[in-house]
């Protein structure tokens, strides 16, 4: 892995560049015409990889900001609500502006990935396969990349402007954000996965290349999404079941692979030997040490570091997040009433997964029993609570764990895919087109595994951090299985299993409830945290992001706005 990764950062320089303007070439580096041989060819491919890394502080790629913080998962965290405003005025849908740089930044960069991805492939497009024995291979990698890259910009933005390689970049700005439709930008993206997942083999020689797995996992998520059809106002009109069943059958590509679930929920978030486990289907590679400077950090996950190891303690789980992972006496989530009030862990049971998940005071910090995280390594408590983000951070002894002050990075791959996400694509397709019996076993799956994940979760001791209970649905002993429960418990189970990891605002879009469930959200939390006091979320507004003004300006007013702003 760590090779593989001073390999991608050496392609950036051949074809990054410091322009804020992407028909702006590279200057003293190769330039396109003067690629001779597959290894130069291989370097383009290698700088399309490193864009997934490219992010930093203010522009994650892990989307915390968008998908948790907008959502009920996280609260922005840091100083007070003026550190990071943006963020701020994000999470309470307050003040969000087509001139917000934070918007302009991760749109510019998202593009700076798809500009590669097309560069690559033009010139991937001169060889030969008698030249290049593994063209169609890196082909098939680049547009693996493309449409993760084009993937992201369409959750957030929705409408926007798009180039293959056919199209020069001097001509970008050309190109409206209105050409296709929703569903059209929805099928590009497929159309590169299916590729992908045509050419790319079941394996790969170095950690962190797309391989056929990882695109028939992204190809399910893909389908899924496009097949909750919105109109122009963000409403769902129609599921296409037609979508619902490619989604079906790209799944059970992936769960007829190699790949499985980890048999503790703690394998996926641990460094060192637990790296690129069973469950991680695609991830983005890290490095340090590797002649690079500090390495390859994961400059964009840095601010969620709790203040108590450095800085900044952004990212801190709600407490409608942590009250989600009550259980009842049966071991099944408290669909409609978890959030009645807060959770008393002397009293109260609860999915371990919480623990793997959030820190709580005096609980270990990432298992480490001579470690306890206290209130005091909170920043502002006051204003944000106790509670920080587990998942992404690592140990201060890891070798990973990397200070770049004041911030403090780490190498741990970070996870864009893994196995008990394309499970839970497939029970919500098989929900959706009223086959909830066949959706219960996935399901069931994924509760079992929580339910063997305790061995970590104890003190110095030896004793359990909390009551826990958590068992698998059967029907007629704790749920009623009907299509309308399965639903439910589908849409809880994505989020206790997914939480924190980007996903959630995403899927409250897809699903059509992002305006009842924040509104809901922001009715009691307002109550508990007064910086949500202003929160409101605006149904046919805020399930996108508006369109950056920079980038309407540098289209020379040829982009359309998102409605309502």
């Amino acid at each position: 892995m760590k090779k593989f990764i001073a390999i991608m950062v050496g392609a950036l320089m051949i074809s990054s560049s410091c322009s804020d303007i992407l028909d702006v070439d590279p200057r003293g580096v190769l330039n396109e015409d003067q690629i001779r041989t597959p290894q130069d060819a291989e370097g383009f491919v290698m700088a399309a990889y490193s864009q997934l890394g490219n992010d930093e502080i203010n522009r994650a790629f892990s989307l915390w900001p968008y998908g948790n913080v907008r959502a009920d998962d996280a609260y922005k965290g840091g100083r007070d609500p003026g550190d990071g405003q943006g963020f701020h005025f994000m999470e309470t849908f307050s003040n969000i502006r087509p001139d917000m740089w934070e918007l302009d930044g991760i749109w510019f960069q998202t593009y700076v990935g798809v500009r590669r991805t097309n560069e690559a492939l033009r010139i991937l497009n001169n060889f030969t396969e008698e030249q290049f024995p593994l063209l169609n291979v890196r082909k098939a990698e680049v547009r693996f990349l493309r449409a993760h890259y084009y993937f992201i910009l369409k959750i957030l933005f929705k409408r926007v402007p798009y180039m293959d390689e056919n199209v020069p970049a001097e001509q970008y700005k050309f190109v409206t954000n209105v050409e296709f439709t929703s569903d059209e930008l929805w099928e590009k993206i497929a159309q590169d996965f299916e590729f992908a997942a045509d050419n790319l083999p079941p394996s790969q020689p170095q950690v962190g290349r797309a391989n056929q797995v990882a695109a028939n996992a992204y190809l399910a998520k893909t389908r899924l999404y496009q097949a909750y059809e919105q109109n122009d106002q963000h409403a769902v009109v129609n599921i296409n079941a037609q979508r619902l069943q490619q989604v079906i059958d790209a799944a059970d590509e992936v769960i007829a692979s190699s790949y499985g679930l980890q048999p503790d929920f703690a394998n996926n978030f641990l460094p060192g030997p637990f790296e690129n486990g069973v469950e991680s289907i695609f991830a983005v590679q890290f490095s340090t040490n590797d002649g690079v400077g500090r390495g390859r950090l994961n400059h964009g996950d840095m601010l969620t570091v709790p203040q108590g190891l450095g800085c900044c303690d952004f990212q801190k789980p709600s407490q409608n997040l942590v009250n989600a992972y009550q259980t009842s006496a049966q071991g099944v989530p408290l669909f409609d009433t978890f959030n009645e009030s807060n959770v008393d862990f002397s009293q109260n049971t609860v999915d371990p997964r919480l623990d793997h998940t959030v820190a709580r005071p005096g609980n270990p910090w990432k298992y480490e029993t001579d470690r306890i995280f206290t209130e005091s390594w909170s920043r502002t408590p006051q204003i944000y609570g106790y509670y920080n983000s587990l998942k992404e951070n690592v140990s201060p002894d890891d070798d990973g764990f990397v200070n770049v002050d004041p911030f403090y990075g780490n190498t741990k791959p970070r996870i864009v895919l893994r196995y008990a996400d394309v499970l839970l694509f497939k029970a919500e397709a098989l929900i959706e087109l009223g086959r909830q019996d066949e959706a219960l076993p996935l399901i069931n799956q994924i509760r079992s595994r929580a339910e063997a994940s305790t061995n970590r979760l104890k003190n110095e001791a030896g004793g359990f951090l909390a009551n826990y209970e958590v068992k698998p649905y059967e029907p007629g002993v704790n749920i009623t299985w009907t299509q309308e429960n399965a639903r439910k418990a589908l849409r809880f189970e994505r989020r206790l299993e997914m939480a924190l990891e980007g996903n959630r605002f995403f899927d409250l879009v897809r699903w059509g409830v992002a305006d009842q469930v924040m509104n809901a959200y922001l009715e009691k939390e307002k109550t508990r945290r007064e910086f949500l006091r202003d929160g409101n979320f605006t149904k046919g507004k805020h399930e996108y992001l508006p369109i950056p003004q920079n980038q309407i300006f540098w289209s020379e007013q040829r982009y359309v706005q998102n409605p309502n702003y």
